[in-house]
C-alpha cells in the first residue's frame, strides 16, 4: 500500500512544483534548473561513490562489518537514481542522500528496524576442542601429485567409416 502511495503521490508533487516554479521564473529556467541538477548530481554521485568505494575497501581489507559502507553506497545509488529523474522533489531527495549526515541518519533508523540473524567474516575452520590449531605457515595447503585419467570413449552410434573410435 505505501509503495502505491508513492508511485501516485510523487508524480503529483512534481508536477505542482513544475507548475509553481515555471510560474515563478518561466519555462526554460525551469528546464534548464533541471538539466544543471542532473549534471551536478551525476558529479556529485561519481565522487561520494568513489569515497564510499574506498571505504568499503578498506572495511573488507581490516576484516570490519562492511553494513555501513554497503549502505552508504546503496543510498548513492539510490540519490544518482533520483537526481537523474526529472524533478525537484526528487532532486532535492537526491542531493539530501548525498550529505554523509543524512546518509548516517537513514542508516541508524534503518539499523533499528532491521535484525540480522547471522553474520560472519572470513573463513570459520570447525575443530573439536580435542584438535589444537597447526602451527605450520601454509596451513590449508596440500601437497600432492596426479596424472589425468581419460575414461574411455563409447561411440554413439555404428561405424560409418568417417570416424574412428
Amino acid at each position: 500500500m505505501w509503495l502505491f502511495l508513492a508511485f501516485l503521490a510523487v508524480p503529483l508533487i512534481e508536477i505542482a512544483l513544475f507548475i509553481q516554479v515555471g510560474g515563478w521564473i518561466g519555462l526554460w529556467p525551469t528546464l534548464g534548473i533541471v538539466v544543471l541538477t542532473a549534471i551536478l548530481g551525476t558529479f556529485l554521485v561519481k565522487s561520494q561513490g568513489s569515497l564510499a568505494m574506498g571505504q568499503l575497501r578498506s572495511s573488507f581489507s581490516r576484516l570490519d562489518d562492511p553494513t555501513e559502507p554497503l549502505a552508504h553506497g546503496a543510498m548513492i545509488l539510490v540519490a544518482g537514481a533520483l537526481l537523474l529523474t526529472p524533478g525537484f522533489f526528487t532532486d532535492a531527495l537526491g542531493f539530501a542522500l548525498l550529505t554523509p549526515p543524512v546518509r548516517s541518519a537513514v542508516f541508524a533508523y534503518l539499523k533499528k528496524r532491521i535484525r540480522v540473524q547471522r553474520f560472519e567474516m572470513g573463513e570459520r575452520h570447525p575443530m573439536d576442542s580435542s584438535e589444537q590449531q597447526p602451527s605450520n605457515p601454509d596451513k590449508g595447503v596440500i601437497e600432492t601429485e596426479y596424472h589425468e585419467v581419460h575414461p574411455p570413449k563409447k561411440p554413439t552410434h555404428g561405424n560409418s567409416g568417417w570416424t574412428k573410435h
